[in-house]
C-alpha cells in the first residue's frame, strides 16, 4: 500500500445480513411506504414537495424495522397500529436526519443530495421541524396517550443529545462518559423506543416490553459506534452519505478517542488542533494512524460488548416470537462492521 492511499482497499462486501432479516417484515415495510407516501397530503401545498423529498424509501429503515420486529407474531398484513406507530418513528429520524446533514454541511444522504443542499440550509431548518410535528400528530391519534408519551420524551431525549454534541463541538475535554451519553440520547432511545412500542402494542407482556427496549437501547448505541467508524473506514458508494465528516465538524468519537489514546504527545496535539478547527483536517494520515495503533479492532470490540449486552436482555425470552429475529440483527451487525475492516497491509 503507498503512503498516499487513504485507507487500505476493503475486502469484498457480504450479503447484507440486515436484509436477511428484514425480509421477514418485506410486507409491513411496503405498508409502512404507503402510508408514509399518504401523508404528503397531510402537508401543506407549499412544502408538500419537499416533504416528499425528505421521505423517501432509500434508506435501511432500521426503526421501523425494530417496531416491526419487535411486535412479530407471524401475522399478515401488519396489523395498522403497528404500520403508524413505524411511521412516527421513521418521521422523527428524518427529521433528525435533516437537520443533522446541516450541522455537518453534509452533501450526501442516502446516495443523493442532503434536503440542505437541495433547498438550503433554512428551509431545511424548517421541514425537519415540519417532520417531528407530523410524527407527533400521527402518535396523538392512537387511542390512549401512551405512544404521544413515549414518542414525545423520545424526541426531547433525541434533541437534547444532538444539542449537547453540537455545543461541544471542536471540544477536547470531552470525555468518553459524555460520548457514551450523547449517543445514548441521540440515537439508542429511538432504538430503545421502537421496541417498545412494537413489543407493547402486539400485547407482549410488561416483562418483555421492557426486556425489549433494552435490548433496542444497546443495539442502538452498538450501531452508533459503528457508524462513527464507517465514517472513517467507509466508502461513500457503500456507505451512501458523506464520509469523513465528524472530524471535520469537530466531534469526538470513539475511533477518535482511540487513537488519541495511541498518539506521541506531537501527533496528538496535531490531531487536537484538527478536531479544534485550528487545522485542516487530515483524513488519510488518521487512517494510518488508526491502522498502525489498531483502533478497528479497539472499537470493533465496543461494538461487541454492546450487542452482547444487547443478547443479554432477551437471554430469559427465548421462545417468545420476536427474540430469534432480534437477535439475528445483532448478527447483521456484526457483518457490517466486518465489510469495513481493512485488509492487512502488503508486505
Amino acid at each position: 500500500m503507498s503512503a498516499a492511499s487513504p485507507r487500505p482497499e476493503a475486502p469484498p462486501t457480504p450479503v447484507p445480513a440486515f436484509a436477511e432479516v428484514f425480509a421477514q417484515v418485506r410486507p409491513h415495510m411496503a405498508a409502512l411506504d404507503r402510508f408514509l407516501r399518504e401523508q404528503i397530503a397531510a402537508f401543506e401545498p407549499e412544502i408538500r414537495t419537499m416533504a416528499d423529498y425528505c421521505i423517501d424509501t432509500s434508506g435501511k429503515r432500521i426503526r421501523p424495522a425494530l417496531v416491526f420486529l419487535s411486535g412479530w407474531r407471524g401475522v399478515d398484513p401488519p396489523a395498522p397500529e403497528l404500520v403508524r406507530a413505524a411511521a412516527v418513528v421513521e418521521l422523527v429520524h428524518l427529521a433528525t436526519l435533516v437537520h443533522d446533514d446541516i450541522m455537518d454541511e453534509a452533501d450526501v444522504r442516502r446516495s443523493r443530495r442532503t434536503a440542505a443542499r437541495v433547498y438550503g440550509a433554512s428551509a431545511a431548518v424548517l421541514i425537519g421541524d415540519a417532520l417531528f410535528a407530523h410524527a407527533l400528530h400521527l402518535a396523538a391519534q392512537f387511542p390512549t396517550t401512551e405512544v404521544c408519551l413515549a414518542v414525545s420524551e423520545s424526541t426531547r431525549r433525541v434533541c437534547a443529545g444532538e444539542t449537547v454534541q453540537t455545543l461541544r463541538r471542536g471540544a477536547t475535554d470531552v470525555a468518553r462518559a459524555d460520548y457514551d451519553r450523547i449517543i445514548d440520547l441521540k440515537t439508542a432511545e429511538l432504538f430503545r423506543v421502537s421496541c417498545q412500542l412494537g413489543s407493547r402494542l402486539a400485547g407482549y407482556q410488561a416483562g418483555f416490553v421492557e426486556a425489549a427496549a433494552t435490548f433496542g437501547r444497546h443495539l442502538g448505541i452498538a450501531y452508533q459506534i459503528y457508524d462513527d467508524l464507517a465514517d472513517f473506514y467507509g466508502q461513500e458508494q457503500r456507505i451512501g452519505k458523506t464520509l469523513g465528516t465528524d472530524l471535520a465538524s469537530g466531534k469526538i468519537t470513539l475511533p477518535l478517542f482511540a487513537l488519541l489514546d495511541c498518539l506521541p504527545e506531537a501527533e496528538r496535539a496535531e490531531l487536537i488542533g484538527e478536531i479544534r478547527g485550528e487545522r485542516p483536517p487530515q483524513l488519510a494520515l488518521h487512517l494510518r494512524q488508526m491502522h498502525v495503533h489498531g483502533v478497528f479492532r479497539t472499537v470493533a470490540e465496543a461494538i461487541d460488548a454492546e450487542l452482547a449486552r444487547a443478547a443479554v436482555a432477551l437471554a430469559p425470552w427465548p421462545f417468545q416470537p420476536p427474540t430469534p429475529l432480534l437477535l439475528q440483527l445483532c448478527e447483521g451487525l456484526r457483518g457490517q462492521v466486518r465489510s469495513l475492516q481493512p485488509a492487512p497491509a502488503a508486505s
